[in-house]
């Protein structure tokens, strides 16, 4: 990994190892389960895993873009949100990312691509218009340390076998295998396991990234809060933007939720049931972090 100065986090490389580790055997156990119970089919179970693996690792940059309405931007079209990247850039002594903006008004950011030649930092038009200029660079000094760590390319290869899951499930139920097989107790047994096998490795897969998910966000506070020397600033900004959450309409927070784990800060409507496991720490434990880094600065 090109080294950055951004202050390296050793816990969460050991995180992103072992949930690496776990969802690579989750994924190894699910694909031979899914060969023994569709021994017909196994060709196509394995050319149909290998290949969504590689597309959605070599894409998710531009699937997550395209999902969360993001739109690549030039210095001209928007030269204060280039100027922060450029600055940033230059002090963590990084590659510059594609810039992008997405029109929405939910106050908020996201960085996405498996390394730093190819990532991207996307600001809303609700985030740009509601912060100042030095809440903004707290806000992309956040969504850059992602970047240079690369915990963006583990989450997105961690998200992906919850969508491998789903996917063959409703490929094994409606497709070939249930064609080929008739009405016998043979299919009605599968029609039975693999949902089942596929919703238990959902939900493993679903606890693992919340677990890194949580973790990385107090790394990439700590991490941008340092870069900056300005702690303070993206406490002012975690605070403007969770409290702006509550003013925006229902409906487009519960368009923005299913990209929760990418985001700078969670968007939840009123009904949601997502706070129960969260993709993001608590604001709470996120500004007592940035005081004590504040602290520890201001006796520096």
């Amino acid at each position: 990994m090109p080294r950055t100065r951004f202050a390296p986090d050793r816990g969460l490389t050991t995180r992103m190892v072992s949930t690496m580790f776990f969802i690579g055997l989750l994924y190894v156990v699910f694909v031979g389960v899914l060969v023994v119970l569709l021994r017909g089919a196994w060709p196509i179970v394995l050319i149909l895993a290998g290949g969504m693996f590689i597309a959605q690792f070599w894409f998710s940059d531009k699937i997550a873009a395209f999902s969360m309405g993001a739109r690549e931007v030039t210095p001209q079209e928007a030269p204060e949100l280039h100027g922060a990247v450029d600055r940033l850039c230059a002090l963590a002594d990084m590659p510059k990312p594609r810039v992008a903006i997405a029109d929405s008004d939910v106050p908020n950011a996201f960085a996405t691509g498996r390394n730093q030649k190819n990532a991207l930092v996307c600001a809303t038009t609700g985030l740009l218009r509601r912060l100042e200029p030095e809440e903004l660079e707290g806000v992309l000094a956040h969504e850059l340390s992602h970047v240079a760590h690369r915990d963006v390319a583990v989450m997105t290869i961690a998200s992906f076998l919850g969508v491998l899951a789903g996917i063959i499930t409703r490929i094994g139920l409606w497709g070939g295998f249930r064609r080929a097989g008739g009405r016998d107790q043979n299919t009605a047994l599968l029609m039975v396991l693999i949902p089942l096998v596929s919703a238990v490795v959902y939900a493993i897969s679903f606890l693992l990234t919340r677990l890194l998910s949580r973790y990385r966000e107090l790394s990439a506070d700590r991490a941008g809060a340092l870069l900056t020397g300005r702690p303070s600033a993206l406490a002012s900004a975690l605070t403007k933007v969770t409290g702006q959450m509550a003013q925006i309409p229902t409906r487009d927070l519960r368009q923005a939720e299913p990209f929760n784990a990418f985001y700078f800060a969670p968007a939840f409507s009123k009904d949601s049931l997502s706070r129960l496991l969260s993709s993001h720490p608590t604001l709470e434990q996120r500004l007592d972090q940035l005081g004590r880094i504040s602290a520890e600065l201001g006796r520096a």
